[in-house]
C-alpha cells in the first residue's frame, strides 16, 4: 500500500478542517455520485469515532464512521458511512479501509459484535471480511441494502 496517513478520532477532537473534509467526501459520493438526496447529518456523528485515511498530499481518500452499540443498533457496534474517493477506487483502498475499520472497532468496543447496513451490490465484498447477511433486503434511501453481522467467530 502507498504511504497513507491513518487517523481515528472521536468527534470532539476533530478539527474543523477534518470535519469539513469528511462531509465533502460523504456528500460527493453518497449524495452527488449516487444521486441520492438524503440528510447525511443524522445526529450520530457526535457519538462516533471517525476513521480517516489520507494520501501523501493529505487528501482524504477513505473514511468510515465507527459507532458504539446503542446508537445505530441496540446490541451491536457498527461501521457506517463507508466511503472511498472515486479517484482511488480499484486500488485496494476499500479493502484496506475495512481492515482498518474492523481493527479499530474491535479495539474501541472489544466485547461487541459488529452490524452494518450494506448496499446489496457490495454483499460479497463485506462477506470477505466475515460479515454474514441477516434478514431480508430493504430499501434505504431508494438503494437496496441488507443487514450484515460479523461475530467474533468471523476472525
Amino acid at each position: 500500500m502507498a504511504n497513507y496517513q491513518i487517523d481515528c478520532k472521536p468527534f470532539q477532537t476533530l478539527s474543523l478542517q477534518e470535519f469539513y473534509d469528511i462531509m465533502v467526501l460523504r456528500q460527493e459520493v453518497f449524495i452527488i455520485e449516487q444521486n441520492c438526496p438524503y440528510l447525511d447529518v443524522d445526529g450520530k456523528d457526535q457519538a462516533a469515532h471517525h476513521l480517516m485515511i489520507r494520501d501523501e498530499e493529505g487528501l482524504l481518500i477513505a473514511y468510515t464512521r465507527l459507532l458504539p452499540k446503542g446508537i445505530s443498533y441496540e446490541s451491536y457496534s457498527s461501521i457506517g458511512r463507508v466511503v472511498t474517493a472515486q479517484s482511488v477506487r480499484g486500488s485496494g483502498i476499500g479493502k484496506f479501509l475495512m481492515q482498518q475499520s474492523i481493527q479499530w472497532i474491535k479495539q474501541l468496543y472489544p466485547e461487541d459484535q459488529i452490524k452494518i447496513s450494506a448496499q446489496c451490490y457490495l454483499l460479497r465484498f463485506y462477506q470477505s471480511f466475515g460479515f454474514q447477511p441477516m434478514g431480508e433486503q430493504y430499501l434505504e434511501d431508494d438503494i437496496p441494502h441488507i443487514a450484515m453481522i460479523r461475530t467474533d467467530e468471523s476472525r
